[in-house]
């Protein structure tokens, strides 16, 4: 990548790069329109800015949009002018979100070929991890939408399930 980017894409240049619809995943998922590069910012996530507090009764009333910022404030992605809310999760991602200067970025991890699905890891935590299964199907998927660190954990666990059953 040529030079160091600080702005990423407008609205407009999102989706001029992504295309939302059905996806094999789960729901809705966002497709590369083209060619996407390594490293390009592809969509920020976006919301309603909300405190800690506020964020655990809005995971407590189902609301699964719901985005870490910093140590005080989360983001809630439940709102229509978010697109970015449909990238489905994948332990065997493309993409990945980060925070740059207290903003969400969806950045690509590597080349994205045109109509491939855009993915990020939802890093949840191990603690609560069977309530989010994995949908993914990719051949690294440990069934659980996990952070990547946890991944050992899950497939250690599940293999004791499974020779308890055996």
């Amino acid at each position: 990548m040529a030079g160091k980017k600080t702005a990423g894409p407008s609205p407009e240049q999102s989706r001029e790069m992504i295309e939302f619809r059905d996806s094999g995943i789960h729901g809705m998922g966002g497709f590369a329109r083209c060619e996407i590069k390594r490293g390009e910012k592809l969509i920020e996530y976006v919301g309603e800015k909300i405190t800690k507090a506020e964020a655990a009764l809005r995971i407590e009333a189902d609301n699964r949009f719901i985005f870490t910022l910093d140590d005080e404030t989360d983001v809630d992605g439940d709102v229509e002018w978010n697109p970015a809310r449909f990238l489905n999760h994948s332990c065997e991602p493309n993409a990945v979100a980060e925070i740059i200067r207290g903003r969400i970025w969806v950045r690509a991890l590597r080349r994205i070929r045109p109509g491939e699905e855009i993915t990020y890891n939802y890093s949840y935590g191990f603690d609560g991890h069977e309530e989010h299964p994995c949908l993914c199907g990719s051949g690294k998927c440990v069934g659980y939408m996990v952070a990547e660190e946890f991944f050992p954990k899950v497939r250690r666990k599940r293999r004791k399930q499974a020779m308890a059953k055996a």
